[in-house]
Order: structure tokens, then sequence, then C-alpha cells
């Protein structure tokens, strides 16, 4: 059984769509074991054997490429990885794979950075710093801007099928209304995340470990998160 080491966020969610778009179910093919990031199990030793960026996810499939276990970390490498097992939502062709691929690293450079960054400074921040609230809001405007106008003459994100270009994209427009986000303003994107939205495996996915997630509220964890525990070294 492949172990999904995770949590509900935009990253988690990335691997749990994934799976059950490659017809895989829970706790029949894959385990989905809660790391609380509010409580700082991503820094437990046994988490950084096989995260050692103590961030979420990360994967174990004991049934490898060699038939031999691996552990992945990333969740656009654990994308690639599983669509490469299960030979799904990759194109076979080397012009079409690339581009995918460019998306998913415009995701992984771009979209989760800077809507984290808007989320941060727009919601958690523990002062309102004018600055840095302008420059993240606008960036995540320029970015849905940049796949709205993509969107406009592709069906998807990476072309005409769906691919792991919309499923690493999708988690992180979720939380549009806390990245300072008008809809009325990407029609086209609009229209593509209804779409995804609509998949059913998607719903199921993003409704993986959904029910341990709490609004961030005490100190103790948003200094978990956010304070000087993340700096210290392990």
């Amino acid at each position: 059984m492949i172990e999904v080491y995770s949590w509900p966020t935009p990253n988690g969610h990335k691997v749990h769509i994934m799976l059950e778009e490659c017809g895989m179910k829970l706790d029949r093919d894959y385990q989905a074991i809660p790391i609380n990031i509010g409580q700082g199990d991503q820094f437990k030793p046994e988490f950084l054997k096989i995260s050692p960026n103590n961030k979420i996810p990360a994967l174990v499939d004991p049934h490898g490429p060699d038939g031999k276990p691996i552990h992945l970390f990333e969740s656009g490498a654990i994308l690639i990885y599983l669509a490469s097992k299960f030979g799904k939502f990759m194109p076979k062709s080397d012009r079409a794979k690339f581009e995918v691929l460019e998306w998913v690293m415009f995701q992984m450079g771009g979209v989760g950075p800077m809507l984290g960054q808007a989320h941060h400074f727009r919601i958690y921040a523990p002062e309102k710093i004018d600055y840095a609230i302008n420059r993240y809001t606008q960036e995540a405007k320029r970015l849905y801007g940049v796949m709205n106008k993509r969107l406009e003459h592709s069906k998807f994100l990476a072309g005409s099928s769906y691919s792991i270009a919309d499923i690493a994209v999708y988690p992180w427009l979720r939380s549009w209304q806390n990245q300072g986000i008008d809809w009325a303003d990407y029609p086209q994107l609009k229209a593509w995340f209804d779409l995804i939205e609509k998949r059913p495996a998607v719903q199921r996915g993003v409704q993986v470990l959904a029910h341990l997630r709490k609004p961030l509220q005490d100190d103790k964890s948003k200094e978990v998160l956010f304070g000087s525990t993340q700096y210290q070294k392990r």
C-alpha cells in the first residue's frame, strides 16, 4: 500500500487528487498518514528521514520502479512519479510532455510560493505590512492573469488534455478569496476551475484528511509554522 504523509493543504491535496484520479482508493490502495504541521509533526526525525526539507507531502511506495521501496518528497516530483508509475496524465510524446512539465514548474516556482506569501501577509502575519500585502496580492493577480490568458487558447493548462499540470494548480486556487482575487477578472480561468472542481476524483481528493484541519488561531501553531521553531538546526 502506498503511504502518503500529508496534511489537508494545497500541496497535500495535489497528491490526494492524483492518487484518486489514478484509480487508487483511500485505505484500500493508499494510506493518508496525517502530519499535523501546526503541532510540529514535520520536524520529527522519522518524518525527516523521508522529507529532509520538513515539508509535506512525502510518499513511500513499497513497489518502486525497480521493485524496491522508494520514498519521495516535493509534491511536483511525486506527481511526476505517479504519472510515470500509472501511465496517466502525462503525454507520451516529448513535445507534449515538456509542455506539461513547464506548467508544473510554473506552479512549483510561482503559483505555490507566491500565493502562499499572499496568504501569509493577508491572513496570518502578526502585523499588517501594506508593502508586503500589496506586493503579493498584485503578484497573485498577475499569475491568475497568465493562466487566464493561457486558457483563452487551451482547454487545459498544458493543452487539450487534462494533466498533472491541472492537478498541481487547482488546489492553490481554492483559496482565491484569501488571495484578493475577483473571479470576474479571470473568466477563462474560472471556467477551467469549475470544470476541474466537478471531477469526482478531485472532489474525493480534497476531502482526504480535511476533517483534521482546524482554523489557525492559537499562538503555538502560528509559532511552529512561522516562528523560530522552523529554523532550528536538526
